[in-house]
C-alpha cells in the first residue's frame, strides 16, 4: 500500500471519527423519545424548543449580540494593528508583536482566573459588558495573526505607487489596502464570531448574574442530563454554520474576482 492510500485511509477515518458524533446526534434530536433508545421519528423536540425555550433563546440573543459587536471591535483593531505593526517602524516594535501573539497560547482558564481578578480590582461589574471586553480582546490576536499573513503576500510597491499618484495615508487605506485585505478581514471575523459564541471558559469566570450565553447555559442544563432539546439547538446551529461557510466562500469568491 503506497503512501497516497495509506494517508487517504487515515483521513477518511478521521472524518468519520469527526462527524459520526454528529450525525448520531442530528439523529436522536428526531427521537420521540428522551432516551437513547429509537422508538420513531418526530418533531416535538423542536416545537418545544420554539415554545417552551424561553431562556435558551435569551442566552442564545446575548451571544450572538456579543459575538457580532466584539467581532466587529476586534476586526478593527486587529487590522489597524496589523497593517501598522508590517508597515510602520517603531520603538519596541518586535516586543509589541510577541506579546500580541502571546494570548494565543496562554489557556483560556489562566485569560479567564486573570481577567476576573482584574476586574474584580478595579471594582467593574461583572455582565455582559465583562464579556464582550473580554470576547474582544481575546480575539483581537487571532485577527491580527491572520492580517498580518495576507500583508506579507502584499508588495509594498502598490502603496508607494499610491503615495506617488498623490494619494492621503487614508484613500490609500480605504481604496487600496482594505480591498486587498477583504477576504482575510472576513476570515479574521468569522473566526472572531466563532470563537466569542463557543466560548465558555473565559465566559464562566467574567459572566455576572443574569448575564448567562449560550454555552454557559447548556452547560447548566447538560449537569441534569442531556435532553433532546439541547440536540435540536445543535442541529440548528450547525445548519446555520454550514449555511454560512457557504456564503461566506462565495462571498470571498466574489470579492477576490
Amino acid at each position: 500500500m503506497n503512501k497516497r492510500k495509506t494517508s487517504l485511509i487515515f483521513f477518511i477515518f478521521s472524518m468519520i471519527f469527526l462527524y459520526l458524533p454528529l450525525i448520531v446526534l442530528i439523529i436522536y434530536s428526531f427521537n420521540s423519545s428522551k432516551s437513547v433508545v429509537w422508538e420513531g421519528f418526530s418533531l416535538k423536540w423542536y416545537k418545544e424548543l420554539f415554545d417552551h425555550s424561553g431562556n435558551l433563546w435569551i442566552s442564545f440573543k446575548y451571544s450572538i449580540f456579543i459575538a457580532i459587536f466584539s467581532g466587529i471591535i476586534s476586526t478593527i483593531i486587529g487590522t489597524l494593528g496589523g497593517i501598522g505593526l508590517q508597515w510602520y517602524s517603531f520603538k519596541s516594535k518586535k516586543t509589541l508583536q510577541l506579546l500580541s501573539y502571546l494570548p494565543l497560547v496562554i489557556p483560556d482558564i489562566i485569560l479567564g482566573v486573570s481577567l476576573l481578578i482584574f476586574f474584580v480590582t478595579i471594582k467593574f461589574e461583572l455582565g455582559l459588558l465583562s464579556i464582550f471586553i473580554v470576547h474582544t480582546t481575546v480575539n483581537i490576536p487571532f485577527i491580527l495573526l491572520i492580517v498580518l499573513s495576507r500583508l506579507k503576500e502584499i508588495d509594498y510597491s502598490i502603496v508607494e505607487a499610491s503615495y506617488d499618484l498623490g494619494a492621503t495615508e487614508y484613500e490609500t487605506l480605504k481604496k487600496i489596502i482594505i480591498p486587498i485585505l477583504s477576504p482575510a478581514i472576513i476570515s479574521g471575523f468569522l473566526i472572531a464570531f466563532t470563537l466569542s459564541f463557543d466560548d465558555f471558559v473565559a465566559t464562566f469566570f467574567v459572566a455576572g448574574p443574569g448575564a448567562s450565553t449560550l454555552p454557559l447555559r447548556v452547560y447548566s442544563m447538560i449537569r441534569l442530563g442531556v435532553t433532546p432539546t439541547i440536540n435540536a439547538i445543535s442541529v440548528i446551529f450547525i445548519g446555520v454554520a454550514i449555511l454560512l461557510t457557504i456564503s461566506t466562500k462565495g462571498l470571498q469568491k466574489y470579492i477576490i474576482k
